[in-house]
């Protein structure tokens, strides 16, 4: 069995859990932890998760963000502009991708409602541009279900590192590891 593999095991052990209620936004929140180098094999196995959920009895709906600054940025007045002088994208224009992702990823939790998973691919694609945590705090307050962040990178002693790269934060999210234990709710 690879990595990815072990993952969605975890993953299935987990989404069959019953639901805890009463939980804040942020508490329904779960990461499934794989190495960067196994991010296309993921991305082949997503459909399975899909698969695991629907068996757990779970709605399924995933967002892919690979693209998204991609597309923020060709609806953008002075693109070439800020592609000729990048420093130009300051920290403030910034906040403005992230209220637009914020939004359609809040959409696309309330279209999920509260017994469905919204699966986040492709949150690599927000590095060097958006940290994840803001991401996931922009959003908290919409989460009825749960919400599913494919995050390449690491997790330990508490700390989520995006592409290995970053200093890590702690967040309250409940890691889904390929080689964990038994699942928590």
């Amino acid at each position: 069995m690879n990595r990815v593999e072990a993952l969605l095991r975890a993953y299935a052990s987990q989404v069959a859990l019953p639901w805890v209620t009463g939980l804040s936004g942020g508490e329904k929140v779960w990461f499934c932890i794989y190495d960067k180098g196994d991010e296309r094999r993921l991305r082949l196995y997503l459909p399975e998760f899909g698969t695991a959920t629907g068996a757990a009895r779970r709605g399924w709906r995933e967002v892919d963000l690979t693209s998204a600054f991609a597309e923020w940025m060709a609806g953008q007045e002075y693109r070439d502009e800020y592609f000729r002088k990048p420093r130009l994208l300051t920290d403030h224009k910034l906040r403005d991708f992230l209220k637009v992702l914020a939004r359609r990823i809040s959409d696309e939790l309330k279209a999920a409602g509260p017994e469905a998973v919204l699966a986040l691919s492709g949150i690599g694609g927000l590095f060097g541009l958006l940290r994840v945590s803001e991401v996931i705090q922009a959003v908290e307050p919409q989460i009825e279900g749960r919400l599913l962040v494919f995050f390449p990178g690491e997790f330990e002693n508490g700390n989520y590192r995006l592409l290995d790269a970053r200093d890590g934060w702690s967040y309250r999210a409940v890691p889904i590891l390929p080689d964990q234990g038994a699942p928590r709710a």
